[in-house]
């Protein structure tokens, strides 16, 4: 694994826990020698990974929106900082770019990028894990509404086995490496796109 891209909140959230936890796992990947690929900012859990990443001697890849380059939000110091035009050339790039997906706490952009590319999985679009990092129980009520929606028959079983889920860092990372992805029709190709 040499890159993985962080989907993540701009904002810092209200538990200190999720930018603690955002740094540690920057610093991880770090020491993993893991490249970041994330979207650019210097703001909330997304400048925390950053930071935990470039601070310990890592790698990071921000891919940001032209439009939020005059924002005042765009990290100084990443190793390469690519600007797009629009929200799914950023997430398509940063896509393309990584070995799998890594969720951390955000809002609605953060649950865009991560349903867009879940999606894409159960398509057959990727191979790639996708994982959430479970800071302070953050998404266990996406992982309850997720058996709810497979109990529901909306969702199959073999593709709730795309979603891998950890509560530390390190475990998010071994999940991810030992991940073998289903055997499943393909739709259409990511690069198609």
């Amino acid at each position: 694994m040499n890159a993985l891209v962080v989907f993540c909140g701009a904002s810092a959230g209200n538990d200190s826990a999720y930018t603690d936890e955002a740094y540690a796992f920057g610093a991880l990947l770090a020491a993993r020698g893991i490249q970041l690929i994330y979207g650019g900012a210097s703001i909330g859990v997304m400048g925390a990974v950053a930071n935990g990443c470039l601070e310990n001697g890592g790698k990071a890849i921000g891919i940001i929106p032209d439009f939020f380059m005059t924002k005042e939000v765009a990290h100084d110091h990443l190793t390469q900082t690519i600007v797009v035009k629009t929200m799914h050339e950023r997430k398509l790039l940063m896509y393309k770019m990584a070995d799998g997906a890594v969720v951390l706490p955000g809002g609605f952009g953060t649950m865009d990028e991560f349903f867009e590319v879940l999606t894409w999985a159960q398509l057959g679009m990727h191979k790639k894990p996708i994982a959430l990092f479970n800071i302070a129980e953050y998404y266990t009520p996406l992982m309850a509404f997720i058996q709810q929606a497979q109990q529901a028959e909306f969702i199959a079983p073999a593709d709730r086995n795309l979603v891998l889920c950890a509560t530390s860092a390190e475990d998010v990372i071994q999940k991810m490496l030992e991940y073998q992805a289903n055997p499943r029709k393909v739709w259409v190709q990511l690069d198609d796109l």
